[in-house]
């Protein structure tokens, strides 16, 4: 493919997370030696315009009035909970019961499973996401089914076969000893293939047994560029149900620190629930959360704090965690993240701005992956996977954003106002 030279307003990131715009703006993108599509350049038009649109084959993309901006990562979701979104529950705890399980022990079907991933990574694509780390099911085969159509669709994808030998019933629940051979073969048949990463995954501390835990950290300890992925501290039922499991442990957290299972590249949803402790261990480890605010919001889990996570400086970002979560959007969550920092357990509040919002769900959750510099931006050198969008895709955000006065406004307009239909093309850096 040759070189591509895009012009169009421009939104990307500084190493600090400030937001870099352009209104008149250049994005040149072209193969490298392995014929992945990486970022050559980015910036304004007028100063970069001579180097590049004069380049050998080089095509030129006008796109006026449109918004290219790096795609969303999204750090934690459930690609076979699909089908769950939008089911009513009490709570977490009788909503895995009556509605999860039961639609996870359909993915040891395959061709089930192959269904539901192409349905679900279309739909994360028409959204705009174009990274996520997912849990899958139990069932290898449920792996297998997300990083094929992952890999159809050349997109960094990464996924784990859930862990989950006790507390859970008949048609999810994993033989202790097998769960771990699986995960071992899954991470040779799939991580580091094309974009594909592969992550350990214990579904949490109550469903997994102290065997199944060591066994996992074992792994983790055998293979250090995986990820580890796992919940915490999510919803206080859920955490009194640890504290009567692992007593010995001095909190949820440091369940899976005991286990080895705290490191780079291991991220934990939710995070709520945690003490000061709790969150000098995630910076001193390197752990990220995953921050899933309408999930949370849908669930009554609790308030993410925002304020002691930026005091303690451990790493995060944000995440759909669908079918908890209410939407595949990014805009909802960055709506919801926006919500929950002003609540604060303390109500002190905290006024997101719209640029670190949208940071949190792009190159801030690239950071917390261990993939900066790699995707979640549009810096030379990172894989030119990027979103285009359209500011007047609606009445009323074509009638408000032509009013911004400022990147504040602009993107805040969008963050409130916009949904699915203001991603008017998705593209992803597929090697060629």
């Amino acid at each position: 493919m040759p070189t591509q030279i895009y012009r169009s307003a421009l939104l990307r990131f500084a190493d600090d997370g400030s937001p870099l715009y352009d209104s008149d703006g250049l994005l040149a993108v072209a193969p490298d030696a392995h014929g992945q599509q990486r970022v050559l350049a980015a910036g304004s038009w007028q100063a970069l315009q001579a180097q590049f649109v004069g380049l050998p084959g080089a095509q030129v993309v006008h796109l006026p009035g449109k918004l290219l901006a790096p795609g969303f990562v999204d750090m934690h979701i459930h690609y076979p909970q699909t089908d769950v979104i939008g089911a009513p529950a009490d709570g977490l705890l009788p909503w895995l019961e009556h509605y999860t399980f039961p639609h996870e022990a359909r993915f040891h079907d395959r061709a089930y499973a192959d269904g539901v991933a192409q349905f679900f990574l279309d739909e994360l694509l028409r959204n705009g996401v174009t990274t996520a780390l997912t849990f899958a099911t139990s069932h290898p085969a449920s792996v297998d089914a997300i990083l094929t159509a992952a890999q159809q669709r050349g997109m960094r994808m990464i996924a784990g076969k859930v862990l989950q030998d006790r507390h859970s019933p008949d048609g999810v629940r994993d033989d202790t000893e097998q769960g771990l051979i699986d995960t071992d073969t899954l991470i040779q048949r799939w991580h580091g293939v094309d974009r594909l990463g592969y992550a350990i995954t214990p579904r949490f501390a109550p469903t997994s047994s102290e065997a199944q835990l060591r066994g996992a950290g074992a792994l983790a300890a055998q293979y250090p560029g995986v990820w580890v992925h796992s919940h915490v501290s999510e919803n206080l039922d859920e955490i009194r149900w640890v504290r009567e499991l692992y007593p010995q442990a001095r909190s949820y957290l440091d369940v899976y620190h005991g286990f080895g299972l705290m490191r780079e590249r291991a991220v934990y949803a939710h995070c709520i629930w945690l003490d000061a402790a709790d969150r000098a261990l995630l910076r001193e480890t390197g752990t990220a959360a995953a921050i899933s605010p309408t999930s949370n919001l849908f669930l009554s889990s609790g308030y993410f704090d925002y304020l002691q996570a930026d005091a303690a400086g451990f790493r995060y970002g944000l995440a759909s965690d669908v079918g908890g979560g209410m939407s595949f959007s990014p805009f909802r969550t960055m709506q919801a993240a926006y919500v929950v920092g002003r609540e604060q357990h303390s109500k002190q509040g905290l006024s997101l701005k719209p640029g670190q919002l949208w940071w949190q769900h792009t190159a801030g959750a690239a950071r917390a992956l261990g993939l900066e510099g790699v995707i979640g931006n549009l810096q030379p050198g990172c894989e030119a996977d990027f979103v285009v969008l359209n500011p007047a895709c609606t009445p009323l955000l074509a009638r408000k954003t032509q009013q911004a006065q400022s990147l504040d406004e602009l993107l805040f307009a969008m963050i409130v106002l916009g949904d699915d239909r203001l991603i008017e093309q998705t593209i992803v850096s597929q090697a060629k």
